[in-house]
């Protein structure tokens, strides 16, 4: 057997309110597992349809917070998602108070970030969509 993929870690902050953003996403919690010596908590999330724990992102929640940790632990480059509807999604996260950080102008991505400054990719499923106002002429805010 050769390398898989199993899952991306991201060290979290408020561990609610970043389950509640990837639930936004459509996420599902598919494990949790409490670790009182190490004092830390894991969450596996998973997309409802891929819970064999192929596409996990394990969110790290330490109790004692993340003084002490090497300057250099949240290091991280992005998590990708497809989705049905690139327009209906960032329309779900908007309405949710999430802000859209690369509109789908394209009809095929977009980019937003966690409540822990995560960077979330999320591109359409197949041919991308015909463009779209108000996506077509919206300017990015921030960066991702």
């Amino acid at each position: 057997m050769g390398i898989r993929y199993i899952h991306t870690m991201v060290r979290v902050k408020d561990l609610e309110k970043s389950m509640a953003f990837y639930e936004l996403l459509g996420l599902k919690e598919r494990r949790r597992s409490d670790n009182e010596g190490g004092r830390f908590t894991l969450v596996f999330m998973c997309p409802p349809d891929q819970d064999d724990g192929t596409a996990d992102v394990e969110l790290t929640y330490n109790w004692d917070g993340d003084e002490g940790l090497p300057s250099d632990s949240r290091h991280f480059g992005h998590l990708a998602y497809t989705v049905p509807d690139i327009y209906a999604t960032c329309q779900h996260l908007m309405d949710n108070g999430v802000t859209i950080n690369r509109p789908p102008r394209d009809g095929h991505m977009a980019f937003v970030r966690s409540p822990d400054n995560i960077s979330i990719e999320l591109l359409q499923q197949g041919d991308a969509k015909e463009p779209q106002e108000p996506w077509a002429s919206m300017e990015n805010t921030g960066h991702w």
